[in-house]
């Protein structure tokens, strides 16, 4: 990854990439009836240094593809940014980035305009989606001044979605990957999180597929009819 980017960077600075900024990035794509088992979907993870979007601050970035039904491990994406004026006392112990790890950081604005190119408009993924999707597209906009807006799936729908009777005595990542004997080999750090995402991502996926769905459009229409039963429920 580290001599990918540097080499994008060399290219870009010499006017040979496609996109040269923000504005010129990738559209993102809309579900429609791009097959399952054909397309390229995002899994994400982002590190931060608290839980706040308000006052925190995004600090790596980890994320792989799923390629045609499966986990592509030649297509990942894992990049700690170059952010050394960031308090990260009450969270270093979390993820095990500290102050050396910042300065010696990529170049915020390289790293974001990258990894845009690299989703390459790919509808994203994470656990607990709504956190990394403000976090992320609030880092966008203050570094870049980009405001588009990609699809997002949050995983921890998506699977109760196709398995409701699991019991996984949580609602955590860890437990679904318990539920389906799934080894986790390395916790917030965002490369391995997003890494096992992908994983749980596959399951709820070859569910999907025996459960007759085919397309990009009818994953999102399941989740956002399991999102208004839980709306529903919960009145």
């Amino acid at each position: 990854m580290f001599e990918q980017l540097r080499q994008w960077i060399e290219r870009r600075r010499a006017g040979q990439t496609g996109h040269a900024g923000p504005a010129n990035m990738p559209s993102p794509k809309i579900p429609g009836d791009q097959l399952l088992s054909e397309c390229r979907l995002i899994v994400l993870d982002l590190e931060t240094t608290g839980l706040h979007t308000t006052k925190d601050e995004v600090i790596a970035i980890g994320a792989v593809a799923i390629n045609n039904g499966a986990i592509d491990l030649s297509d990942q994406f894992d990049l700690i940014l170059r952010r050394p004026e960031l308090d990260i006392t009450k969270t270093v112990l979390i993820h095990g980035i500290g102050p050396e790890a910042l300065t010696q950081g990529h170049e915020t604005e390289d790293a974001l305009l990258f990894l845009l190119e690299w989703m390459n408009g790919a509808p994203v993924l994470a656990y607990h989606s709504a956190f990394d999707q403000k976090f992320l597209e609030k880092t966008l906009k203050a570094e870049l001044g980009y405001t588009q807006s990609h699809t997002w799936m949050d995983v921890a729908d998506l699977l109760p979605a196709f398995f409701p009777d699991a019991l996984t005595n949580g609602k955590g990542l860890d437990n679904w990957a318990d539920h389906f004997g799934l080894e986790v080999n390395e916790r917030h750090h965002a490369a391995s999180d997003a890494l096992a995402t992908a994983e749980l991502t596959l399951v709820a996926l070859n569910k999907a597929h025996k459960d007759g769905l085919r397309t990009l459009k009818e994953l999102h229409d399941k989740l956002r009819y399991h999102r208004q039963l839980k709306s529903l429920h919960r009145m």
